[in-house]
């Protein structure tokens, strides 16, 4: 538990750090360059990656048959817990499997090519 909260952590640092470099190309001029096109990506990816991770943790926080402590009722506490399970569906997975060479394959109809 606690490392998944030390994660979640780290990743917001990262995507901290991922705005600070995308603010620091845009004053520079270099908006559209590759390197803060990359960095924009990655940062969409961080945060696709922290929308999982948050409803990971409210889906073990709040499962109903678990005996931790709540000062939430039933109702509020399966609400939660049923609300992780949909931001794990509703979660846009073209930002982080966008670029797969699988699903790529699978939108173009051909073979599965490794590099």
């Amino acid at each position: 538990m606690n490392f998944l909260i030390y994660l979640i952590i780290f990743i917001k640092f990262c995507i901290i750090l991922c705005i600070f470099r995308h603010l620091y190309y845009v004053s520079k001029g270099k908006k559209d360059s590759s390197d803060d096109k990359d960095v924009v990506h990655k940062k969409e990816q961080l945060e696709f990656v922290f929308t999982i991770l948050m409803a990971i943790l409210l889906i073990y926080i709040f499962n109903p048959r678990s005996t931790n402590y709540t000062d939430l009722d039933t109702e509020t506490r399966f609400l939660f817990y049923v609300f992780g399970f949909i931001l794990i569906i509703l979660a846009d997975w073209t930002k982080f499997f966008g670029d797969s060479i699988i699903i790529n394959a699978f939108k173009n109809n051909d073979r599965i090519r490794l590099k």
